[in-house]
């Protein structure tokens, strides 16, 4: 078990595959609205989070692309998926009493507001989540390279990496060899030299370059999210 230190603030990252729970595609409301209690917890303990989704429970422009679309209008389809899972979380934080505003690098102003650096950072001193939508705004840039950007540019202590199906960094892919090894600790140089499946290449070299840490849990497990945040951490710690 590795221990946490007290954060500041930190950019909580999930994937769109988490909103769907177990039927693995749309959005399950029972599985979004544990996870914004989850998230309300973490608020209440004076912890400022902001928040990068995926969008692979809807598209994933990638696979899209792999199958003879254009990639840009493909990478375009999935972060307006993002943008549907950051309103959907947005609606259950809110109806939990905590404030919440989407901020999207793509302007939608009906009903986001545009990503503005300054803004987004006090919105959290005020004690509100932001939630991050639309990926960078560029094709070609995945929501993990969101979340490291985004973290270093609001200047977060950390980046928390919530996996489905997963718990935390192994050798090898525990899904497909059972005597995977579990890291408790990996430094970010090893995870780009062993290609361990953590995060896309962009995101973590972006993340070795700003010093960004990164702690890597499962969402399987019941109240992992809070549980992270209170130093019951049994997921990886990728340090810098």
């Amino acid at each position: 078990m590795t221990e946490l230190k007290k954060f500041k603030r930190v950019v909580l990252k999930l994937s769109g595959e988490a909103l769907a729970g177990e039927k693995g595609f749309g959005i399950d409301p029972t599985v979004v609205y544990a996870l914004a209690k989850q998230i309300k917890a973490v608020v209440e303990t004076g912890v400022e989070v902001a928040i990068v989704n995926g969008g692979g429970n809807f598209w994933r422009g990638l696979s899209g692309s792999n199958k003879g679309m254009d990639r840009a209008t493909a990478d375009y389809m999935g972060m307006l998926a993002t943008v549907i899972n950051s309103l959907a979380l947005q609606d259950a934080l809110e109806n939990l009493e905590v404030p919440t505003r989407v901020q999207t690098a793509i302007e939608m102003r009906q009903i986001a507001e545009p990503y503005i650096r300054r803004r987004a950072i006090r919105h959290m001193e005020k004690g509100r989540v932001v939630i991050f939508g639309a990926g960078t705004g560029n094709p070609y840039f995945s929501t993990d390279t969101t979340a490291a950007l985004r973290a270093a540019e609001i200047e977060a202590d950390a980046i928390l990496m919530a996996k489905n199906g997963v718990d935390g960094v192994y050798d090898s892919d525990p899904k497909l060899n059972p005597a995977a090894k579990k890291y408790d600790e990996v430094s970010i140089q090893e995870v780009i030299d062993q290609k361990l499946a953590v995060v896309d290449l962009t995101a973590s070299i972006m993340c070795m370059e700003n010093k960004m840490p990164m702690y890597v849990f499962g969402l399987n497990e019941e109240n992992s999210i809070v549980k992270a945040m209170s130093g019951e951490f049994n997921g990886t710690k990728v340090t810098v």
